[in-house]
């Protein structure tokens, strides 16, 4: 099943996907997930939000986390609607049973066009920031992603990239060690920020087993309305 695009203009949500069971959501850049020390308002409560009106539901509206993105991220963010369904969802990120697929643009062209890069990530919780390592050292966690130079761009380029582990700032971590650090992404060693505070890292296609209906779901997130996405569009 390919899901289509919807939108909620009273909740400024674009809804990709919605069943019974899960709604799959285009999150924005500057969104956070679920809510943290800031206080701001998290993508949980706009999508509740959503829930509850559009069906008129009373009282409280349960709503699953499966999976987070990081707040300057854009693209697919997948949420239980039910309590049935939330740890069968669990269980296939744990498995790695949901393909996601995520477009990145950067700076410089990689080293090689195509590449698998392993590293052992090591998490510092002070600046939330992680370190990429070429060897294992204590308190680190492996990290696997395949990346593919899918297209030149003027002073850019583009990769699209398969993670094979989840792991905190992955991709960020990973493509800064070999030279790759993505734009807006000033964390991770670009020169300079996006003026939205984005950065051009957007999770734009995800597929897997429905865990209810068994049915295969594939879902691809438009990207966002800016010149450099509309570049890597055409």
């Amino acid at each position: 099943m390919t899901a289509t695009k919807q939108l909620s203009n009273k909740n400024n949500l674009q809804v990709l996907f919605e069943d019974n069971h899960i709604i799959i959501v285009n999150k924005r850049a500057g969104d956070i997930v679920q809510g943290d020390k800031t206080g701001d308002k998290p993508l949980s409560d706009v999508v509740k939000e959503y829930i509850k009106d559009k069906y008129n539901k009373p009282g409280n509206v349960y709503l699953g986390t499966v999976h987070r993105l990081d707040r300057p991220t854009t693209g697919l963010v997948i949420f239980a609607k039910t309590s049935k369904v939330l740890p069968r969802l669990n269980k296939l990120f744990l498995s790695k049973d949901i393909q996601k697929t995520y477009w990145a643009v950067v700076k410089n062209a990689p080293p090689k066009t195509t590449d698998t890069l392993t590293h052992w990530l090591v998490k510092n919780k002070k600046n939330n920031k992680s370190k990429a390592h070429r060897n294992e050292v204590t308190g680190s966690k492996k990290a696997i992603l395949h990346y593919e130079m899918i297209k030149k761009l003027d002073r850019y380029f583009l990769l699209e990239i398969n993670l094979e582990t989840g792991r905190h700032h992955q991709i960020r971590s990973q493509l800064a060690t070999i030279g790759c650090a993505i734009k807006g992404d000033l964390k991770y060693g670009f020169d300079r920020s996006n003026k939205d505070a984005s950065i051009h890292l957007h999770a734009k296609h995800i597929e897997f087993v429905h865990p209810v209906k068994k049915e295969p779901i594939a879902v691809d997130a438009p990207l966002p309305d800016d010149v450099i996405w509309k570049a890597c569009d055409n």
